[in-house]
């Protein structure tokens, strides 16, 4: 939800880890999100420039199978440049690093493409190339799919009583919109925690839409990923 220059200090300090848009003097918006599917969550960061996708980030979390962070990078409204790394357990090879590296002309063509897995590089299909690209785009609509009702990806630490967000601002009302199962609720009554979830926050306290992620209090938030360099 866009925010004007005539927002107050307070309000735009509750911005630090939410989804919405900040307009800069360069014109940049940034939005973020989250979602939920099947063994994977993913988290999402997205900002555009002049109402056009400039980049993004995600980092997807898949459980027992593995993870993966990736960036994304347009010009001119076209998915120019694309980068993931991360990590996939398979049953036979045990733990595979990999990393990708794709550059797309103006008209979506792939001119450069680097995939490296456990340090040996591979070729990549072509229908895989086309799957990174709406993959990207998916990421677009969905966290502005969000944004539009009002959601955002919050990430904080939990004492059971207060939420302190990634910005260090504290909250001690939190309404969960969402039904939870009994020990997921035991376990933000009890135990220092980290979350992340999909919701909105207000001077009066945050609202939990979906919870993505619950893990113990000593991990850290998560950080926009930054794997393509200028």
């Amino acid at each position: 939800m866009k925010k004007t220059l005539l927002v107050s200090v307070l309000v735009a300090m509750l911005a630090g880890c939410s989804s919405s848009p900040s307009p800069s003097l360069n014109q940049y918006s940034e939005y973020t999100g989250g979602q939920t599917l099947g063994d994977a969550t993913s988290l999402y960061w997205y900002t555009e420039r002049l109402t056009k996708p400039f980049s993004a980030a995600d980092y997807v979390n898949m459980n027992d199978y593995g993870w993966y962070k990736s960036n994304y990078r347009w010009s001119g409204g076209t998915l120019r440049e694309f980068v993931r790394e991360g990590v996939q357990n398979e049953l036979d090879s045990g733990s595979v690093n990999y990393r990708i590296h794709v550059r797309f002309n103006k008209d979506g063509e792939a001119i450069y493409q680097q995939y490296r897995r456990n340090g040996k590089v591979l070729p990549i299909k072509r229908a895989q190339l086309e799957n990174y690209q709406r993959e990207a785009d998916l990421l677009v609509d969905r966290v502005k799919e969000q944004d539009s009702d009002g959601l955002e990806l919050i990430q904080g630490h939990w004492n059971g009583q207060t939420l302190e967000t990634c910005s260090g601002i504290e909250f001690s009302k939190i309404k969960f919109e969402q039904s939870l199962p009994d020990f997921v609720v035991q376990r933000l009554a009890e135990v220092e925690s980290y979350v992340a979830f999909l919701g909105s926050t207000r001077l009066t306290g945050a609202k939990v839409e979906q919870l993505l992620m619950l893990s113990d209090g000593s991990t850290d938030c998560i950080k926009r990923p930054v794997l393509i360099t200028e």
